[in-house]
Formats: structure tokens, sequence, C-alpha cells
């Protein structure tokens, strides 16, 4: 597999096309934050690194269609399902932005090694409802925390509790087999008081540890632990200990929503190694790019937003002048894990069999000589010239969806589908 072809890159494009477009089996860890459906649009100040750089943080359908929800369904019916209610639980801008969301979530499950994992950053806005996503697509089972991230920042609540967190919703793609380097997120112990409670004990080699008691088990004895004072204990799911930047801080860019580096250096350290692949698809300022590359890690950044490709050169060059290896691009990425198959009468003639004759659009049966090549995913939106990629479509849905996402079409022939039953019952 060509790895080193996509290290060290940011690209500026939807990040869904250049999922896409990336190999299976790729990256070693994830982290992504993305906006929170908080119905705001965030700026950065004039006079600050990220000045001109902005997002939205309002969904409509005008971001995702609900075609997509019928594929979706071939795949994940219970989610499709799921996804249809919330627009009736909470409102139709949620229900876009889960539906937004699922399409490229289940381009990192595929992306992600089998010993990664994700670190998915989000609000109490739509915490709840992320979680059931990657339940369904990474498997209940490979739930390992939800972290609490814990800041104290200005504004205070008036009505209410002061929202002062964040969740961090923490999968492994496998997890019997995933990377977790206890002894990077240890927090000290100091030989006085301690939080952790228990007597202070010294051991035959004179190390200095906490003996600390727990409950009984079966048999009815009582467990207990020892923490070495040395090597501390690994960090509780809720962490108080990193607060969110402050407005005079040296790395702050003034980008929205930036996240402190010494944020994305635990989770890198805690499940990745020296030498692995980190993706923020959501990238930003380039936090998790630049501790990765602190941490001798390779990355892959992605953002719409052309101003983050600036923003990286500037902190990397900061940072110790970092910068060395590092390509910016707005070209989708052609996967090389999969076989280039050049399209011949005799993958036609397969598809036909495959498709019973039937179009993948429409629906409608045709005889072969009637059927056009087309791509599922489109090559300009990263995908490729093999065999699963492509698919036979009549001459009207190919000229039709052109170079355009299957949803597109789907939601054309739905409109045109609902035309035709008006002018059935109305007559006209």
């Amino acid at each position: 597999m060509n790895e080193k072809k996509f290290q060290n890159t940011l690209y500026t494009h939807d990040n869904l096309f250049i999922l896409n477009g990336l190999n299976s089996n790729l990256v070693d860890l994830i982290y992504l934050d993305p906006p929170f459906n908080s119905k705001r649009t965030y700026s950065a100040p004039i006079g600050s690194k990220s000045a001109g750089a902005s997002f939205k943080d309002i969904w409509t359908w005008e971001d995702v269609n609900e075609a997509y929800l019928e594929i979706l369904a071939e795949r994940f019916p219970a989610l499709a399902r799921f996804i249809g209610t919330v627009g009736g639980i909470h409102s139709e801008a949620m229900m876009s932005y889960l539906t937004y969301m699922t399409q490229r979530i289940i381009e990192m499950h595929r992306i992600l090694k089998d010993t990664g994992s994700l670190y998915l950053h989000c609000d109490p806005t739509a915490s709840h409802y992320l979680k059931i996503l990657l339940d369904e697509i990474f498997g209940k089972n490979n739930f390992r925390n939800e972290v609490v991230w814990c800041y104290d920042t200005a504004g205070r609540g008036k009505q209410a509790f002061s929202q002062k967190h964040d969740t961090i919703l923490f999968y492994n793609k496998n997890g019997k087999n995933y990377v977790f380097n206890a002894k990077y997120v240890s927090i000290p112990m100091k030989a006085g008081a301690s939080s952790f409670g228990g007597r202070l004990e010294t051991d035959e080699k004179g190390r200095k540890y906490r003996l600390v008691y727990g409950t009984k088990n079966a048999k009815g004895e009582t467990r207990y632990y020892k923490y070495y004072l040395d090597e501390g204990k690994v960090a509780n799911d809720w962490w108080a200990d990193i607060n969110a930047l402050q407005s005079k801080e040296k790395e702050r860019t003034g980008y929205p929503t930036q996240k402190p580096l010494a944020l994305l250096r635990r989770i890198i350290e805690a499940s990745s190694n020296e030498g692995d692949i980190i993706l923020d698809p959501f990238c930003g300022c380039a936090t998790t790019c630049v501790a990765a590359q602190q941490l001798s890690r390779k990355w892959i950044g992605i953002d719409i937003e052309k101003q983050a490709a600036h923003i990286l050169v500037d902190r990397l060059s900061d940072d110790a002048n970092l910068f060395k290896d590092f390509v910016n691009t707005e070209l989708v990425p052609q996967r090389t894990d999969v076989k280039i198959e050049p399209f011949t009468q005799t993958v036609k003639d397969r598809l036909y069999k495959e498709q019973n004759g039937i179009c993948n659009g429409c629906r409608n049966e045709y005889l072969i000589k009637d059927f056009h090549k087309d791509h599922i995913v489109p090559v300009v939106k990263g995908g490729g010239d093999y065999y699963e990629n492509y698919q036979l479509l009549c001459g009207h849905c190919n000229s039709t969806k052109k170079d355009r996402p299957m949803e597109y079409l789907r939601m054309k022939i739905k409109a045109r589908e609902e035309l035709m039953k008006d002018k059935i019952i109305f007559g006209k």
C-alpha cells in the first residue's frame, strides 16, 4: 500500500470527496472536531492569523438531501430509520446534520486500520445523537469512553448552570487489538495528600506507592491496587487539567473554536505510536496536524476553508521550524488499494448480469445496448476506474446524473415520480 502518497498533506476540499479517494485501512488514528449544529456562524477576528476564516454551523437540506437516506437504508437500515425520526424528535436541521455526519463517518470507518481509534469531539447539542451513529457504524462493543473535557472560560449562566464542558467520544475499530499507551496519559502522584486516597507504602526496591483498597470480589476478598508515584495513574474520563485557550495565549490563532495543543497531544500520545498516520477531516487551524508533527507522527488534514493552509504553514514554521515536508492541494486523491480495471465489453456484460438488466437509477429494465457506463462515486469526487465503482445506467439517468453523486440522481427521480402522481391525480 502506498501510504506515503497521502502523508503530510493538507487537502482543501469537501472532506467527503477526499475521504472517498483515500485507501482503506490507511490511518491509525482519527480525531474530528466537526461543527456541532449550534446554529451559529463562526468567524475569526480581523488582525488574527485566521482572519478571513469562517464556517457555518447551521444545517439544512441544502447541505445534504433526503435521497441519501434511501441509499443509507440499503447498508444501515436501522440507522436510516433512526435518522428519519430525528426530524420529529428534534428538527429537520438536526436530521440533515446527522445525515451529513453519517456519510463521512462511514468512510472514516473504512479508512481506519483495524488497530485504530476514532475520537469525535462534540458538545451536548448533538453528542447523544452522534453516539447512536457511532454505535451502529463502529459497533456498540467498540465504544471505549465518553471523555468529558472540562474548562473554565468567560461567561456565566443566569437561568441554568454554566455550560463549560465538551464531550469526546472514543471508539476503536476492533475492540480487542488497538493502541492505548497508558503510560503517556498518566497523572503524576505526590507523596503528600492525594486525591486517590490510600496509604503511602514502599516496596522492597525502595519505590513509593499508594495502596488503595477497592470493592470485594465474589469470594469476599477485598481488592487493592498499587499506584506507584513515579508512574502515576491513568487519567480519568473527565479532563479538567487542560483549559480552553485564552485570548492572549501564544498558540492562539484567532480561529473559531480552536482547541489547545495539549488536548490533541494527549489523544495522539494515548492512541498512536511514532510514525503512525493521524487524520483530521475537519482540521480548521490544523492543531491536530501540528501536534502530530511535534510527536513524530505523519498526518492528513482536510478542510474546505482555504485559509487553513496558510495557518498551517505559519504554525509549523513558527513551531521550532517544523515545516519541512508539507503538501497542500485541492486535487481529490485516487485510491491505490483497488485494482484499476478499464471498462471493457466483458465488464459491461458482467455488470449487466449482476444488475439483472435493470438500471441502477430508475430501476427499469433495458437491453444491454441501451446502458451507459457510470461511476458510482464520480472521479472528481474521489471515485476511480475500479470494478466496485462501476454501474450501468440508462441514457436518461446517465445524462441526469453526470458527475454528481448517486443521491442527486435518486432525488431527481423521486421528484419526477411525485410530479407524475400529481398529473394523474389532478389531471395536470
